[in-house]
């Protein structure tokens, strides 16, 4: 009788937070054993520790992908000239956490440059004087530092909902995720932005418990969020939602009274968070100045669009950046898909990258905590701030035209994470074996593609080398491989004559590539060794494509580059 007890759910009509408040999920037995409290503490440094390795590694590898330039130079440009004038179509905040690493980098900055922001990054990093490997590393390092903050979140998110064994899983799936990897490496936007809404999400669910304390701190990572990236934006009304759900969960007896403090709690939430956006601009310029580049004008938006952007409250240079992003949405993008070359955007295409670029232990475990969050009773309160985000972020994301990478969803492996946690509180007793199983082996398949991590597939589409047939662009080759590139040239292709089609921001002569585009002569000229960078060869067309068909491939480099042999 006392074991049927002891594993019996809620009886109905018992609220689930009476016996499990948010904030205080009950511990693990062995886990507050009096010789094992440094066990779960030893774990998180564990799993965190090997996660920094793998990024520090990574970022000490890789060139400068195709955005990172423009990152850093903006970066530099904010700690210079104390102004918004590089990259409006991004907020600054995400660009300051990078102005850090920058900061101690100390790099010559060229006032003088008056290039486009592409060029700009080229020349600070290339026409400078500066040393591009030791400036990269410094201001990657910010984002690496994050995004370890983050796991800590997902860790913390997860023990309120189920336990300190749950956040250890969840942290697991974080920790050896390798799109969180992959990006978290890198000094650009999608991690920090995905990081902040998480952190949103979790501290409104404690704003359960101590609203006056929560909703503020809620709505400033919300706010973070928005002054890291725009794409957070279809977020806030949900956020905003959660925070008065909070409140009115948390309130008294008095229905009227409840519903204006909820009320007020949205408003805090949003007030809270704008005002978080004009302090990021007030950081970067106290004076506010904006005037748009001439190499990239804002274009006019009209319509619903154009009216939801004039009634923002928020900096001129904000609400411009917007109309750019409009703009860009409406380019007539190419994408790449399961070997097809396509214009425009497919409305699938960010389930099916996920599903090539997920570890499958992963996937089976994100499924089943979705679930379990809905069906179990005592953690359907948590499901509304694990998944409705995600759900919400998923679909704006999903209706982009820019079929780019999976990182647009990065924030799925880290609200998911906090959802397969929670697995753990179901009461078979096979739960944890499966659970532990499914855990080793994304930690296996993340570990096997070490340290190429943007190219990463799972097994069941061949694996990081077999990538490149079924995706292009971040999800591949966004031009982190032209170091390597050089040293594999040096070592087994010494004096050979190169003809290179490359596709990122790297300037090849730097790493001491001498090669000639092929485009640019007749075929029966292309004689040696062709490079090709994987999404270039997605897309060839024309001269390119006849070059690559008669051409052997013989080697290749990070998974991100071929080498043929002509």
């Amino acid at each position: 009788m006392m074991a049927h007890e002891q594993h019996s759910v809620l009886e109905p009509g018992t609220r689930d937070d009476e016996e499990h408040p948010p904030g205080r999920a009950p511990a693990a037995g062995p886990s507050r054993r009096p010789g094992r409290r440094w066990l779960v503490p030893l774990l998180v440094v564990v799993l965190l520790g090997q996660m920094a390795a793998a990024m520090v590694t990574t970022a000490v590898q890789q060139t400068p992908t195709i955005d990172e330039p423009i990152y850093v130079a903006t970066a530099a440009d904010y700690l210079h000239e104390h102004r918004v004038r590089l990259n409006p179509e991004h907020p600054p905040l995400g660009k300051l956490i990078v102005a850090a690493g920058v900061a101690i980098a100390g790099p010559h900055v060229d006032t003088a440059y008056k290039g486009g922001q592409s060029q700009v990054g080229r020349h600070l990093l290339y026409e400078s004087g500066n040393d591009p490997w030791r400036l990269m590393f410094w201001a990657r390092l910010p984002m690496i530092v994050l995004t370890l903050l983050f796991g800590l979140v997902v860790f913390a998110f997860t023990r309120e909902l189920a336990g300190p064994v749950a956040g250890l899983a969840a942290l697991a799936l974080y920790a050896f995720s390798p799109d969180v990897i992959a990006q978290g490496s890198l000094a650009t936007l999608d991690v920090p932005a995905a990081g902040f809404a998480l952190t949103s999400a979790w501290l409104l669910w404690r704003a359960r418990r101590r609203p006056r304390l929560y909703v503020p701190l809620g709505g400033a990572a919300l706010g973070a969020a928005l002054a890291t990236k725009m794409n957070v934006l279809p977020v806030v009304p949900v956020l905003m939602a959660l925070a008065a759900w909070s409140v009115w969960h948390a309130g008294a007896t008095d229905r009227r009274r409840t519903l204006v403090r909820a009320t007020v709690a949205a408003l805090v939430t949003a007030v809270t968070a704008v005002a978080v956006v004009w302090v990021s601009y007030l950081v970067v310029d106290p004076r506010l100045r904006w005037t748009p580049a001439p190499d990239q004008p804002v274009p006019a938006v009209h319509g619903l669009k154009g009216l939801l952007v004039r009634l923002m409250p928020l900096p001129a240079s904000y609400r411009d950046g917007m109309r750019i992003q409009f703009g860009l949405e409406d380019y007539p993008w190419q994408g790449f898909l399961f070997g097809h070359l396509y214009t425009g955007s497919r409305w699938y295409y960010l389930p099916a990258a996920l599903l090539v670029k997920t570890p499958l232990g992963m996937l089976a475990l994100w499924a089943a905590g979705a679930v379990v969050l809905v069906a179990v009773r005592r953690l359907r309160p948590a499901a509304p701030y694990v998944l409705v985000p995600a759900a919400v972020l998923l679909a704006a994301a999903m209706t982009g035209s820019r079929d780019f990478g999976t990182r647009y969803a990065v924030f799925v492996p880290m609200f998911l994470a906090v959802a397969a946690g929670c697995v753990l509180t179901v009461r078979w007793r096979w739960a944890p074996w499966v659970t532990g199983a499914l855990a080793l082996f994304v930690a296996v398949s993340s570990l096997r593609t070490f340290p190429y991590y943007l190219p990463y597939s799972n097994e069941a589409f061949g694996g990081p080398a077999q990538t490149h047939l079924r995706l292009h662009d971040s999800n591949v080759d966004w031009g982190q491989d032209l170091g390597r590139l050089a040293d594999r040239l040096h070592e087994r292709y010494r004096g050979e004559r190169i003809w290179l089609v490359y596709k990122g921001s790297g300037v090849p002569a730097y790493y001491g590539i001498d090669a000639r585009d092929p485009r640019e002569v007749v075929p029966r000229q292309v004689r040696g060794l062709l490079v090709v960078s994987d999404s270039a060869a997605a897309k060839a067309r024309g001269r390119l494509a006849a070059l690559l068909h008669s051409s052997r491939a013989i080697d290749e480099v990070g998974y991100s580059i071929t080498i043929y042999r002509r």
